[in-house]
């Protein structure tokens, strides 16, 4: 396969089986995937004001995501509160992969 040999071949096509038996499985792990994305790239709101902590930055997630709750589409609600729709490349850079 091209592998590097630090990365031993540790799973086998039998041991994903369950994520092609149904829909239920993928559309479940899709929300969580999805559900990744969203707190990496508003985490990196966040490190963008410099700190976890930053108040106008907890206020805007409070004002446009957490008191809303499902009032107005939440794509919507994310796109008031980061200024554009989500970027996955969060979630890659979250997981380690080199990405702008």
């Amino acid at each position: 396969m091209g592998m590097p040999s630090e990365l031993p071949m540790r799973h086998r096509t039998p041991q994903f089986m369950h994520i092609f038996s149904s829909d239920s499985y993928s559309a479940g792990y899709y929300s969580y995937l999805w559900s990744d994305a969203l707190t990496a790239d508003a985490a990196e709101k966040f490190s963008e004001a410099g700190s976890f902590y930053d108040e106008a930055v907890a206020r805007s997630l409070h004002d446009h995501i957490m008191s809303i709750g499902d009032t107005i589409d939440p794509a919507e609600g994310f796109r008031e509160f980061r200024g554009r729709d989500v970027a996955s490349a969060a979630l890659l850079r979250k997981r380690g992969f080199p990405c702008q």
